[in-house]
């Protein structure tokens, strides 16, 4: 009985599920123009070897109308790209933090003004930096306290130890934060270390979410992956998506490649077991039929298949513009690295934001909103056109081609004349 019981979970784990699609015209989009995607990045990425392989959702009024795979999920081993396929998602990881945090927000566990330091009372002496380098820092005392607003809009000061951009990022590299084994230890870091600037003062894409995954296990007494299966995975379906590929999942995970200016993208050795760091802003592995639900939700005003998961005001909330005086990216960053263009684009509690595509020089709609990981994969979501595209490869740094913009038109040129009424 207990083998039988094995195989069974052994199957289950292993399944190819196919996604249900439909006919694009019954969504308003035209099948003829959404072929040129497919056409478009295999001519442009794939049969040259710039991405190894591809897989390209597009869904529009609550409905997959397109769904494509290309090239390969394993060079190495000549193995084609899988609908069911497990990527590591890097920082859409940061909007499954984001909600989960704005679910204890609509408890009242918390205010967005609060000073985090009521939380991480370690964090209550934070300073600025000014001068010097690691330990030997000159620090000034910040014009007002960190709030959680701070962390979720990424104006709190911190910022990532692979910026090589500043002083701080470098002590980042030296304290080995990111190396962390436990989010507790991450933040007992951060607390010896200055801010590269005053709270609100500026943007800066930073280790803020990993912050938030902390204050999720604070506030809720969970462990970060407990919560995340408990309050996100379980009522979304996401089977697939965790911290960890486990063992009995591997042969789905799609190799992690690196850009190599000169020759094919390079093959990384990278352990997919056990990761142990709870990386809120980073460290999860989910497959695109996991991500589009949880894509679903969120363009259903927070409820999936009956379940609400959150509330439609919060997500109205999230996807509003929180730099300060409707500024976009190019006024108020100093980052040197971030998973959108500046132009055209603010930030809300989580993602990106559009504000002006003319400005970005882009096809999509004021009000789009999403983001992306390291590896190149991202999403969109349009509430306007009810319209989400994910785009999934394994391809390090993200930033090698603009295939996200790219996508913006080859999709949005797909959307049928509006019937007159």
């Amino acid at each position: 009985m207990v083998l039988i019981k094995n195989l069974v979970s052994s199957f289950t784990l292993s399944r190819r599920v196919k996604m249900k699609t439909v006919n694009p015209e019954s969504v308003g989009l035209d099948s003829e123009v959404l072929k040129n995607i497919r056409s478009y990045l295999d001519e442009t990425y794939v049969k040259d070897g710039k991405y190894v392989g591809t897989l390209t959702l597009v869904a529009r009024k609550g409905e997959v109308a397109y769904l494509d795979s290309l090239g390969l999920m394993d060079r190495e081993n000549n193995k084609s790209m899988q609908e069911d396929a497990i990527f590591r998602i890097y920082s859409m990881t940061k909007a499954i933090t984001s909600i989960s945090i704005m679910q204890l927000f609509e408890k009242s566990l918390f205010r967005l003004d609060d000073p985090v330091h009521w939380y991480i009372p370690s964090w209550k002496n934070l300073r600025v930096y000014e001068s010097g380098v690691y330990p030997n820092f000159l620090t000034s005392r910040p014009k007002r306290h960190m709030t959680i607003r701070d962390l979720l809009s990424h104006m709190s000061g911190l910022t990532y130890d692979f910026m090589y951009k500043s002083n701080v990022d470098a002590a980042y590299r030296k304290t080995k934060l990111q190396q962390a084994d436990t989010l507790e230890e991450m933040v007992n870091i951060l607390a010896e270390l200055p801010l590269e600037f005053s709270p609100g003062d500026e943007w800066n894409y930073s280790v803020s979410t990993d912050v938030l995954g902390y204050l999720v296990e604070v506030l809720s007494g969970m462990k970060l992956d407990e919560y995340f299966k408990k309050n996100i995975f379980e009522p979304l379906e996401m089977v697939d998506t965790g911290f960890s590929c486990p063992e009995e999942k591997k042969e789905r995970l799609a190799s992690l490649y690196e850009h190599s200016p000169k020759s094919e993208p390079r093959l990384l050795e990278i352990p997919f077991l056990n990761t142990k760091l709870l990386s809120g802003g980073g460290g999860l592995f989910s497959t695109m039929s996991d991500y589009y639900n949880f894509c679903s939700m969120i363009i259903g005003q927070g409820e999936f298949k009956g379940k609400r998961l959150i509330g439609r005001k919060t997500i109205e909330l999230m996807s509003c513009n929180h730099l300060p005086d409707g500024k976009d990216l190019t006024e108020m960053s100093q980052s040197a690295f971030s998973e959108t263009p500046y132009a055209g684009v603010g930030f809300g509690l989580g993602f990106s934001v559009m504000l002006d595509p003319a400005k970005s020089q882009t096809l999509s709609d004021i009000g789009e909103y999403g983001w992306g990981g390291a590896a190149s994969t991202v999403f969109m979501i349009n509430p306007k056109e009810e319209v989400v595209i994910i785009f999934m490869t394994q391809l390090l740094p993200s930033s090698t081609y603009q295939v996200r913009r790219e996508l913006r038109s080859l999709v949005y040129s797909a959307l049928m004349p509006e019937k007159l009424t």
